[in-house]
Parts: structure tokens; sequence; C-alpha cells
């Protein structure tokens, strides 16, 4: 069941998105207190809570929310982010089988109170962005699926591409790096306390359990300065955003009138067709 979004809400993520779509050039200078605004966080929870899932590195359940009391907690979680005194926890590494059999996936479980404050900002972020994500992309974007991306690729074939060829981005949300995925978010967004925010969610800590239950923790993606975890709510936003680099690249290099071929891009894949 899909969850209605609050008229109110709606009214904002309209007029993101007409102004980012009025302005190619535009960008927002603020947005950080949209996320904590009382509606948007509300409704983030109700999404999160749609969506289920298990706790995070606090073991606190969506059981001991409701038992502590949702508007209590969300007033704490608001006044943490007004007050700039939020810090995400460590993201719970958790492995789960490939569809294909071919090896695990790692997927990160943020703790509930994190996932509220990622869909919040995914809220806020998601009408802005959405006007700038191409037609060749399909993966995390509203009215558009896996079945449209096959649907595209037979429109494709049945005019005349008669070659395909298939590309799958290795480690795509492990290596995606953060100095430029800030710089493409701040061409949009020139808010601090939102790119911070950004920033902290993406040098998060991780903890895993190994085999004799002992936990540790890594600091890779704060190292390195890339990754992004899959299995956070805000993660396939901005990994949709940075695809963005890649596709626009092959338009405007002239890869798509050299080779006569045409993108179809979900998530991680991404299927040239070629006449």
């Amino acid at each position: 069941m899909s969850l209605a979004t609050p008229i109110s809400v709606q009214k904002l993520q309209r007029a993101l998105h007409a102004k980012a779509k009025g302005s190619s050039s535009f960008r927002f200078y603020a947005l950080y207190d949209k996320v904590y605004r009382g509606d948007v966080l509300g409704f983030a929870y109700q999404c999160c809570q749609a969506n289920g899932g298990a706790a995070g590195v606090d073991n606190q359940s969506l059981e001991d929310i409701e038992a502590y009391g949702v508007e209590r907690w969300l007033e704490e979680l608001a006044h943490e982010l007004k007050s700039r005194t939020y810090r995400p926890l460590p993201v719970r590494r958790v492995y789960i089988p490939k569809p294909d059999g071919g090896g695990q996936r790692p997927l990160g479980v943020p703790a509930i109170r994190d996932r509220v404050a990622q869909t919040a900002a995914v809220l806020v972020l998601e009408p802005i962005f959405e006007a700038d994500l191409q037609p060749e992309q399909y993966a995390y974007r509203i009215d558009q699926s896996a079945l449209d991306a096959v649907q595209r690729v037979h429109e494709l074939i049945n005019t005349g591409h008669g070659e395909i060829v298939e590309a799958d981005l290795s480690s795509y949300f492990d290596t995606i790096p953060h100095a430029e995925l800030l710089k493409s978010v701040a061409r949009r967004v020139v808010d601090g306390a939102m790119l911070h925010l950004i920033k902290m969610w993406l040098e998060a800590a991780v903890e895993e359990t190994d085999e004799r239950g002992n936990k540790r923790r890594s600091t890779r993606n704060r190292d390195e300065g890339r990754g992004t975890p899959q299995g956070s709510p805000i993660s396939p936003l901005i990994s949709n955003l940075y695809m963005r680099r890649f596709v626009l690249g092959w338009k405007k290099l002239g890869h798509e009138q050299r080779l006569r071929a045409r993108i179809v891009n979900y998530a991680d894949d991404c299927a040239p067709r070629t006449h």
C-alpha cells in the first residue's frame, strides 16, 4: 500500500521542482530547515515505518519508538537537526545473496533515526534533482521502473538498433567518489548545512559482526573519500545524480552520434544499443 503524501509536503515539492525545472542554473540556498519541518519529518517516519526493516547499531526498533512515543521521538530528532547537534550512527552491514547466485551483496542498515532523517532529506532534494536527471535514467525515479527500461530497449530494437552491449559497473555504490559527488550536489545546492549533512552520511562508519559475534568498525568511506552504503535511503538519489555525469558525458562528447548508440541506464547497469 502506497502512502499518500501530505498536501503541505506536496506543495513544497511542487514549488522546488518548478523552480529547478524553470531554471537549470538556479541554486538553492535554504533547504536544510525544510528537512526538520514537522510535516516532512513526520511523513519521512511514515515512509520508513511502511518499509519496515531491521534495527541499526543502536538496536532501536520501530516497536521501541512506538512504545516511547513517536511524536516525542520526532521532536527530539527535529531538535538535533535544528540545533546542528545531529550526528549519524555507524551503519550496520549485513550481507544478502545476489539474485544470480554469484556471491553476496553488502547491504547497509542505518539506525531508524538516520533512515528517517535521510528520507526527509530525499523528500526535499528529489524534486530538485528530478528536474535534472536524464530520460535515459530509469532507476529509483517516480513513475519509472525496470519494466520501463525494458520497454525502451524493445523500442530501440524495433527501430533498427541491432547490437546490444550490457555493462554492469563493478562495486558502483562502494566506489562513488565523495568530492565529485558533492560537486554534483553543489551544482544545485549551496546550502552549507545540507551539504554537510550529506557528507556526514557518506562518511559514516560501517559496523559488522563476524562469525564469532565480534563487532568491528570501518571508516573506509571517510578515509578513502568514496562509497555510499546500499540500503541507505539517500543512496539511490545520489547514485542517480552521479550516474547523470556519465550519461551527459556520453552525449556531450559525441559518442551517441559517433557510434549511433543509445543508452538505457538502470542503477549501475547500462545497455548501449547500436545500429
